[in-house]
């Protein structure tokens, strides 16, 4: 603890971190100990079979439901933070009775930008769509994934090898794997995947001296989005999707605990996708700095857009505004810069992509 404390910013607060994560392991670990010592050891155990064998059986269950078949689909990151160029995400898979091949072998290679994803991820984001298929209440455990072989090579994007840089492939590069696979199954069961919601986190990071303290504070946000809108319903505006899950920061919360103040945060109105049901509106989130700071953007879909299925359209590309001194400057979807203090940062996150063909006034 002493060593990671004096190698992070702000170590009090790191260490509070640490120690709520230890506290909920010795917690999860003192329950499982009683249940073994009122039941025995033999007993839970069979009961903890029991479950993932469940989970299991329903997985299977769904993928009987799915026609057998070849589903292939890709999508993009916009780029990796160095070059232009876009990232290629591509999957196959294959349905075979009750069971599933998700083949990832034509994904880009590992990059040098920080948006690599380890395999863990990747098949994170694998459990996560399967587990969407299933309409019922199941247990969380590895029954899902027992019926579905995940292949990710190794030294891809998906599958990154040491040394490459992956602190994107969980906030980032998670969103556009669960993208594709969607995509992939849409072609399959159109009547229970929604086109695609907004697919970044709009992760905003803002660090520097608190004027009113001296010492140091680093802030860290997501920002929600659109969602895709769904066979048979619109999208939702301004929420977490997919592989975000943060709660919403309460403007005062903030402005209490961060030399910051929230001039906008409203619905991004018109930036949902067209079509029979339309996508959910992007957020826009604007900050003014009350004191000098370094502002890290890691987002995507500033380029490509998040797709409309069935004939809706897509939602907007999202965008990062720097405005200091008069002046509006577009930020990257990837980029670092020096702010001064009365600077103002603009996140307009993207939309949900529409579904179904538009009907016009006739229907």
């Amino acid at each position: 603890m002493r060593l990671i404390s004096a190698n992070v910013r702000l170590p009090e607060e790191r260490t509070g971190d640490l120690t709520a994560q230890l506290g909920a392991i010795t917690t999860g670990s003192t329950r499982l100990l009683e249940i073994v010592e009122r039941y025995g050891f033999p007993e839970a155990d069979q009961y903890a079979s029991h479950l993932i064998d469940y989970t299991a059986r329903i997985m299977r269950s769904v993928l009987r439901t799915v026609p057998d078949g070849v589903y292939e689909a890709q999508d993009y990151l916009d780029n990796d933070g160095y070059s232009d160029e876009p990232v290629r995400i591509a999957v196959r898979i294959t349905i075979d009775g009750d069971s599933a091949i998700v083949d990832f072998s034509r994904s880009a290679p590992q990059v040098r930008g920080p948006i690599n994803a380890v395999e863990a991820i990747t098949v994170s984001a694998v459990y996560y769509v399967f587990r969407c298929l299933i309409r019922a209440d199941v247990p969380a455990s590895w029954g899902i994934l027992d019926p579905i072989a995940v292949i990710a090579p190794e030294g891809t994007i998906v599958n990154a090898r040491p040394p490459a840089a992956v602190a994107g492939g969980n906030v980032e590069t998670s969103q556009r794997i669960v993208d594709t696979l969607m995509l992939a199954l849409s072609q399959a069961v159109p009547d229970r995947i929604p086109a695609a919601s907004q697919g970044t986190m709009n992760n905003l990071t803002i660090g520097g001296a608190d004027t009113r303290s001296g010492s140091q504070f680093a802030y860290y946000e997501t920002v929600a989005g659109g969602m895709g809108a769904r066979p048979q319903s619109d999208g939702v505006s301004a929420i977490h999707t997919h592989m975000t899950n943060s709660l919403n920061t309460p403007a005062e919360a903030m402005e209490y605990a961060y030399p910051m103040r929230v001039m906008r945060y409203s619905i991004r109105r018109g930036s949902g996708g067209e079509g029979k049901y339309k996508g959910g509106d992007g957020a826009v989130r604007e900050i003014e700095l009350l004191t000098d700071a370094r502002v890290t953007v890691l987002s995507d879909r500033r380029v490509t857009r998040p797709y409309g299925l069935s004939g809706g359209a897509a939602g907007a590309a999202g965008r990062t505004d720097l405005i200091q001194n008069g002046v509006t400057t577009e930020l990257k979807g990837k980029e670092s810069v020096s702010a001064k203090a009365g600077a103002r940062i603009r996140i307009e996150s993207p939309g949900g992509g529409g579904f179904g063909a538009k009907q016009d006034a006739t229907g």
